[in-house]
């Protein structure tokens, strides 16, 4: 039996990466074009379920077949520590030790000879790793550094690798050699808009703002429905093109959403037996799928949020499907009008609120109002 071709795991490399072909032709370009091309050091951002993680682990795949050497890692305490040992795992474990120091600036304190700024392991290590580790790779080659949900990372951690970015990028430059032929570095930062922006206004992580910035979007209906169709088809199932577009319109365009329709209705026919699937499988699927979702993705996202930016949101499902007024939030919570437009603006930020036209508010996030909806103490 064909395994299930639809992969709705946090991660999980789907067959098709549909609508994200620009993205990663960006990423290739870059490592096609040398030393200090543009797409070395990128930002994605997107929402939840968006494929950022998917992204990274498409590009890690294109730097490996390539022969570069791959540190994937997710940004949590410890991952400038990570980074080093990736790169130099036979190093003998961090010690501390007493030694002569010395202030940079409030950015942070150093250890002249030590082994720690900002009680992480310093960039002056992180860059000595690195440096070690491409004089052993081949001319032309690199190392390709992807990090994932970026906007829960340190501060410090953030400042060590902006550091390690900008004095690495340095060496590179200094080097004798042609562009295609240097041995260089990428870094590919993903992680949720609003929280990413943050970080980028940061004056001391400049870097940030000389990254391309590549901003994940809603994939379209049409081509959601020729991935369905050519994914089924290339794994030995049929589905008609009407169905197709059925199951593409329940989508909404939301990547972790065509994965999760896609995985249901697909098993939903391979129960019955059946080598094709029907309007009848997307009908079973799509309550599942929907379920899945809010737990996956509105959960988390609500749970975020403070308890004025709830507020807000639990005062608009009763106009769903349309646009809510601000005037009717503002009537249904009882605040300000003020008040609410200071949190719609950080909810439209957060991009869990769009403005259709003025005065009116929207939710972002696809099966938002109906999770609301189930909370208790919503406003009737």
């Amino acid at each position: 039996m064909t395994p299930n071709p639809f992969k709705p795991t946090a991660g999980k490399m789907p067959p098709i990466l549909i609508g994200r072909e620009s993205v990663l032709a960006d990423f290739q370009e870059g490592l096609d074009n040398g030393a200090g091309a543009p797409g070395r050091l990128m930002l994605v951002t997107g929402q939840r379920g968006y494929g950022k993680t998917v992204l990274l682990t498409e590009m890690g795949r294109m730097a490996q077949a390539q022969g570069w050497v791959v540190v994937a890692d997710t940004a949590s305490e410890g991952m400038c520590a990570r980074m080093i040992d990736a790169l130099t795992p036979s190093h003998p474990p961090l010690e501390a030790q007493v030694s002569p120091s010395v202030s940079i600036g409030t950015i942070a304190h150093a250890e002249l000879g030590g082994i720690r700024i900002g009680g992480t392991p310093s960039a002056s290590n992180l860059r000595s790793a690195i440096r070690r580790r491409l004089a052993k790779l081949p001319e032309g080659k690199g190392i390709l550094f992807t990090v994932d949900e970026s906007q829960t990372a340190s501060r410090d951690e953030m400042v060590n690798l902006a550091i390690t970015v900008q004095h690495t990028i340095r060496d590179e430059d200094m080097g004798t050699l042609p562009d295609d032929r240097k041995r260089g570095v990428a870094f590919v930062f993903a992680g949720l808009p609003s929280m990413v922006d943050r970080l980028v206004n940061d004056d001391v992580l400049t870097f940030l703002r000389r990254c391309m910035r590549e901003d994940l979007e809603a994939i379209r209906i049409v081509d959601t429905k020729n991935a369905f169709i050519a994914t089924i088809e290339d794994s030995g199932m049929a589905i008609a093109e009407d169905v197709a577009l059925t199951a593409a319109r329940a989508t909404g365009g939301y990547p972790y959403m065509i994965q999760l329709i896609g995985y249901y209705m697909w098993q939903t026919a391979r129960r019955r037996h059946g080598t094709a699937i029907t309007a009848t499988d997307v009908e079973r699927a799509v309550p599942d799928a929907q379920m899945a979702f809010r737990e996956a993705v509105c959960d988390p996202a609500y749970r975020g949020l403070s308890e004025s930016q709830q507020a807000v949101l639990l005062a608009m499902p009763p106009d769903h499907p349309n646009a809510s007024r601000i005037s009717d939030i503002v009537a249904r919570t009882g605040a300000s009008r003020s008040w609410i437009n200071r949190c719609r603006d950080s909810l439209v930020q957060a991009h869990v609120l769009e403005v259709p036209s003025r005065g009116r508010v929207r939710y972002a996030i696809p099966q938002f109002a109906d999770y609301l909806a189930e909370i208790p103490n919503a406003f009737a």
